[in-house]
């Protein structure tokens, strides 16, 4: 395994701590994953580009980016850098490739903490809204406030952070199975049970189930953040796999049966009633159990959306703090010297995403604003999973491991599928805006690099 370090600054300052175990690993990548809110939430933004299909989209999600986690799995036994693809990609294919990885990787991990912070005010609204309480502006509060709490843990002890969100997110997932237990009992008392949710909804066909991808992509996305963590786990060959992979099925399964109990629990012919609704656990908790099991469900998609945001914060911050340290900016790339963590980092991230809460968001509510900048973050997402794929295959062509070559090309081939049906057909407006968006934010990565052409040469040792 290739051992990654600093040499320009002392090991008391520059130094992450390595403390963190397998528990650690796969708490980070499940709280970045968030499958309590991606149940919760993203099922009806695949419902709205795939009809009923939607849990034939999460089926397919699975299997592509478990295909797609073999590759980080193979990198991560290989290279341990709180850069993850950034590093991969610059052992592969070099700086300039590898600093416009991390800069891509950046976008994706900020507009998630941002978009899911959103999704905290929004769910704790619709609790609320369950006893006829409304309070304009609140879920702008509540969401600022968990971006801070966020950034408090994700600055003093990672450790702490990492258990904290695996804990939230179990209770969360808990009651959700809970809740579709009870919707998959009454809806089989009527005959409402179908395997039609498996099969393509001929007003979407399949360019639908791609689109959708995109959705299941962003519902998965993060199941790579465990890599952020290269330099801190104790046995990175270790825990890195199992985090990586197990996270991918598990949250997998869980999509499968949750969207799929969204379905049947709305009916077949009520689909677009599923995707014009922001909380949809609500609704079915309200229909098939009572006011207060809603308010617990919703109670429990703003924690799970509260782990989302501190888990993407702390890959943000480690991102950051690598592309600091390569050369963006001395400074970033220090970590703290009593805590261990990419503290710097940590509070210029948190302030960015308060900015979009503050700026952006109100102008489009909670649920529009995270569909907007999760796509947005997805759509980058997509192109660092294929770089990271294709590097795969190409390192392993040239030590003659032909199945970990396939695997590679397979992923990065599957890949290409929601890539391409994020822009044809054109989304509605403003939808068809947000490829031209990280296109730019592209651009501006590669202006960074002509100008400063130094950057992300020192990223690996």
């Amino acid at each position: 395994m290739t051992n990654i370090g600093v040499s320009s600054q002392s090991a008391e300052i520059a130094s992450l701590k390595r403390n963190l175990g397998v528990i650690e690993a796969v708490a980070l990548s499940i709280s970045i994953i968030a499958p309590t809110m991606a149940v919760a939430f993203n099922v009806t933004l695949a419902a709205g580009v795939a009809g009923h299909a939607a849990p034939l989209t999460f089926l397919v999600g699975t299997i592509a980016l478990a295909i797609v986690g073999l590759s980080f799995v193979a990198f991560s036994r290989r290279v341990a850098h709180a850069g993850s693809a950034y590093a991969y990609i610059t052992k592969e294919f070099g700086p300039r490739a590898g600093f416009l990885t991390g800069w891509a990787l950046l976008l994706t991990y900020l507009t998630y903490g941002t978009g899911t912070a959103a999704l905290v005010g929004n769910f704790i609204d619709a609790a609320l809204a369950n006893y006829n309480i409304a309070l304009p502006g609140l879920w702008i509060f509540d969401s600022v406030l968990a971006v801070v709490i966020a950034m408090v843990l994700a600055y003093r002890d990672m450790r702490l952070a990492a258990r904290l969100m695996l804990v939230l997110e179990g209770l969360s997932v808990l009651a959700i199975v809970v809740l579709g237990i009870i919707v998959l009992k009454a809806v089989g008392a009527m005959g409402g049970l179908s395997a039609v949710p498996f099969t393509p909804d001929p007003g979407y066909g399949w360019s639908g189930i791609g689109y959708g991808m995109v959705f299941a992509v962003l519902s998965f996305a993060g199941f790579e953040g465990a890599a952020t963590l290269g330099e801190e786990a104790r046995n990175p060959n270790l825990a890195i796999p199992i985090a990586v992979l197990g996270s991918v099925i598990l949250a997998g399964l869980f999509y499968v049966f949750g969207s799929y109990v969204e379905v049947v629990g709305y009916g077949l012919a009520n689909v677009k009633s599923l995707a014009g609704d922001s909380t949809p656990l609500n609704t079915l908790a309200v229909r098939f159990g009572s006011r207060e099991f809603a308010t617990l469900l919703d109670i429990a998609a703003a924690i799970s959306a509260f782990s989302c945001a501190l888990g993407s914060l702390s890959a943000a911050s480690r991102m950051l703090f690598a592309l600091g340290r390569a050369g963006l900016s001395p400074k970033i790339g220090l970590a703290h010297k009593r805590h261990g963590t990419p503290a710097g980092a940590v509070v210029v991230m948190g302030v960015v995403m308060i900015a979009g809460l503050v700026l952006w968001a109100p102008m489009m509510g909670a649920g529009n604003y995270y569909g907007a900048v999760g796509t947005i973050g997805t759509l980058a997402l997509i192109l660092v999973y294929m770089g990271v794929t294709l590097a795969e295959a190409t390192d392993a062509a040239r030590a003659k491991k032909q199945i970990w070559m396939l695997f590679g090309a397979i992923g990065t081939a599957i890949l290409l599928w929601p890539l391409y049906n994020s822009v044809y057909p054109v989304p509605a407006y403003p939808g068809n805006l947000w490829p031209y968006i990280v296109a730019l934010y592209l651009v501006a990565g590669g202006a960074l690099l002509a100008v400063r052409p130094a950057l992300g040469r020192g990223a690996l040792e």
